[in-house]
């Protein structure tokens, strides 16, 4: 059983879908990035990503799932590669950095976040499916968001509220 999970996260068959709130407006429907990813290995151990025509392919589909004040997204990441930082590169070089990101967001965006009670990055593993093996039936795990980023999404949605009645 564990070699068929093994074979099907290494196929592509597993598929992992997050939540990201993002510094930019997400155009209707999916939007798929495909930008090659590459390694720096940094002193002191840090790494730090690139896109780069050297590096490893990687695909994120972007789904704008509600658009908010501020020119913020709220939006659904499914991702068909799994390289490191992957959703975090792919969304800064769109011009959507996750909010929260330190390392690859905006800084102007991060701090309006932390204005709102941002104290994290706004990037939430939601959901993992896996498809059904010779051993296994097919699972679907969902995570609820944690209540400070559904507390961060509720400022936002306030302040949406307060700039409409003061039109």
């Amino acid at each position: 059983t564990l070699r068929q999970l093994h074979a099907a996260l290494r196929d592509g068959g597993v598929r992992k879908h997050y939540l990201a709130l993002l510094g930019g407006r997400l155009p209707r429907g999916t939007t798929p990035i495909e930008a090659a990813l590459d390694v720096d290995h940094r002193e002191g151990g840090e790494r730090v990503v690139r896109v780069s025509a050297s590096g490893k392919p990687a695909r994120s589909l972007f789904q704008r799932r509600e658009p908010l004040s501020g020119g913020w997204t709220l939006a659904e990441v499914c991702i068909e590669t799994g390289r490191t930082h992957q959703i975090r590169v792919h969304a800064a070089h769109s011009g959507w950095p996750v909010l929260g990101d330190l390392r690859y967001g905006s800084t102007v965006a991060n701090a309006a976040a932390r204005a709102l009670g941002l104290r994290r990055m706004f990037l939430h593993a939601a959901r993992l499916t896996v498809p059904a093996t010779a051993g296994l039936p097919a699972m679907d795990f969902q995570v609820p968001l944690p209540a400070d980023l559904e507390e961060m999404l509720a400022a936002v949605r306030g302040r949406k509220q307060v700039e409409e009645a003061g039109e």
